[in-house]
């Protein structure tokens, strides 16, 4: 299951991302926010954030106007590594190296079509499982 938020600011690509996410066979919980109403967007990304971190979720994916402030939010939550993704080579590089869980995008800076990349491109690229790469995900979560 993919854990999904957003606050306004990108409520509208969540909702596509939602549908494309069901397309494609996924099952997802979503987190809000419902309407285009303005909202706060800790409320919405940090519960999606420990969707993931307790194991309710597989990986997350979480939407605001630039992606920084839900990325923020979702890095609090203890067992989350959230990468900002603004290409499919960074959302490549973030899975393969430092086996994060949650992605963030920023509606207001990457188009639908890039978006819908950058999520297939996290959702599956696996971790390299490489020593070095284990070992600084390790330092990373002390």
């Amino acid at each position: 299951m993919i854990s999904l938020a957003s606050d306004h600011g990108g409520y509208l690509l969540k909702e596509k991302v939602k549908a494309h996410l069901t397309e494609k066979g996924y099952e997802v919980k979503d987190f809000g926010c419902h309407d285009l109403s303005s909202c706060d967007y800790p409320d919405y990304a940090k519960p999606a954030a420990r969707a993931v971190a307790d194991g309710t979720c597989e990986k997350g994916i979480v939407i605001c106007t630039t992606g920084i402030g839900v990325s923020i939010c979702a890095n609090k939550i203890d067992g989350v590594r959230c990468a900002l993704c603004s290409d499919p080579v960074t959302a490549k590089l973030t899975r393969l190296h430092n086996d994060t869980n949650v992605v963030a995008i920023g509606a207001g800076i990457v188009g639908e079509l890039l978006a819908m990349d950058i999520i297939d491109t996290f959702l599956t690229t696996e971790f390299s499982n490489d020593p070095r790469h284990i070992r600084r995900v390790e330092k990373m979560v002390d």
